[in-house]
C-alpha cells in the first residue's frame, strides 16, 4: 500500500465531503478511492469513516488521524512546491472569482497585463456579488473587499479601496456643499445595500475626531455603478470606493466632498483554501496582482 497516496485519498475525502468528489479532485475512480481508504483503516486497524448511503461522518479516531495527517501532507506540499515554483510557469486554467465592480475595473485590466506575460494560463472568471464558497464551487482564487473572518481561508492583502463621499455640481448648488459630516443630514443620500450598516457612515477629521452620522436613505441599490450614475445625474449625496468613483470624479461630473474627513479604508484581499496546495498558477498571479495594485489603485480617484 503506498500509504502517503492513502492518506492524501482519506483527507480528501474529508475535505470535500464525499468519495465520488474527491475522486474527481484527484483525477481517479471512485472505486480507487474508496480502495485507498479501506487499505489504509485495514493498516490502521481502525474504521475511520462511517458510511451511510446519506452521509459521511469521521469516527472518532478519524477526527484525530484527520488532524494530524493535514499539516503533514501541507509541508510536503509546500515542500515540492518550493522546489518546483521557480521552475515551473503557471499554466492551465485559474477559476477566479471576484465582485462584479472590481472585477470590471481592476480585474480585467490586470488579467490583459498578466496575459501578455503568461500565455499560457486560462482565467475562467466569475463575476459575482453573492458569498462564494471557494471549496464547495472548486474555486482556485477569490478577490475580495473588507475583513475575512472564514477560518478556513487564507487572506493575502494586494492593496486597499478608500470610500469618498461625493454629489454632482448641480445636486450641491441646489442644496450647498456640506463642511461638516453632520450637514450631511439635510441631504438625501444614496446607500450600497450590502453594507453591514448601510445608514450609518463613521467619519474621522484630521485632528483624530470621529463622526458617527446617521443618514436619511433616499434610494438604495446593490449596485456601486448604479448609485454613483444616479448620484451623477443630481438625485442625491453617495459614498462610495474611490475605484467605482473615478472617473466621475475625473470627469468633474461629481464633485469629492467632506476631503478633509476619511471614511474607514477596506481591504482587498486575493483569498484561497488553506487546505489546498498553493499551485504555481495561484502563487504567480497573485504576486502579481500585488505589484500591479501598487501601480493603480488610489492613484487617480484622491
Amino acid at each position: 500500500m503506498d500509504r502517503f497516496r492513502a492518506i492524501e485519498a482519506f483527507a480528501r475525502v474529508v475535505e470535500f465531503g464525499g468519495f465520488a468528489r474527491a475522486a474527481e479532485r484527484l483525477g481517479i475512480s471512485t472505486s480507487a478511492i474508496s480502495r485507498l481508504v479501506a487499505d489504509l483503516e485495514a493498516h490502521l486497524e481502525s474504521r475511520l469513516i462511517n458510511r451511510t448511503t446519506r452521509r459521511l461522518s469521521l469516527t472518532e479516531a478519524g477526527q484525530s488521524f484527520y488532524e494530524r495527517s493535514v499539516p503533514l501532507l501541507l509541508d510536503l506540499e509546500e515542500a515540492e512546491s518550493s522546489v518546483r515554483a521557480s521552475a515551473v510557469s503557471p499554466k492551465g486554467t485559474l477559476r477566479l472569482s471576484c465582485g462584479v465592480t472590481f472585477g470590471e475595473h481592476f480585474l480585467a485590466p490586470a488579467i490583459c497585463e498578466f496575459s501578455a506575460l503568461h500565455p499560457q494560463l486560462v482565467f475562467d472568471l466569475d463575476l459575482s456579488d453573492r458569498p462564494v464558497d471557494l471549496v464547495e464551487e472548486g474555486f482556485d482564487l477569490a478577490i475580495r473587499i473588507g475583513v475575512i473572518v472564514h477560518q478556513g481561508l487564507v487572506a493575502r492583502r494586494i492593496g486597499w479601496t478608500y470610500p469618498m463621499c461625493c454629489a454632482s455640481p448641480a445636486w450641491l448648488r441646489r442644496h450647498g456643499t456640506p463642511r461638516t459630516p453632520e450637514e450631511l443630514g439635510s441631504h438625501d443620500i444614496l446607500t450600497y445595500t450590502l453594507m453591514p450598516l448601510p445608514n450609518v457612515w463613521r467619519f474621522e477629521s484630521a485632528q483624530g475626531t470621529r463622526h458617527e452620522i446617521r443618514v436619511t436613505t433616499r434610494h438604495r441599490a446593490n449596485s456601486g455603478r448604479v448609485l454613483t450614475a444616479l448620484a451623477t445625474s443630481g438625485l442625491a449625496v453617495v459614498i462610495e470606493p474611490d475605484f467605482i468613483v473615478a472617473p466621475e470624479l475625473r470627469s468633474g461630473a461629481l464633485v469629492r466632498v467632506l476631503a478633509d474627513y476619511t471614511l474607514a479604508r477596506s481591504p482587498i484581499s486575493a483569498v484561497y483554501p488553506s487546505r489546498r496546495h498553493l499551485s504555481a498558477k495561484v502563487r504567480t498571479f497573485v504576486d502579481f496582482l500585488a505589484e500591479y495594485a501598487t501601480r493603480t489603485l488610489h492613484t487617480t480617484a484622491a
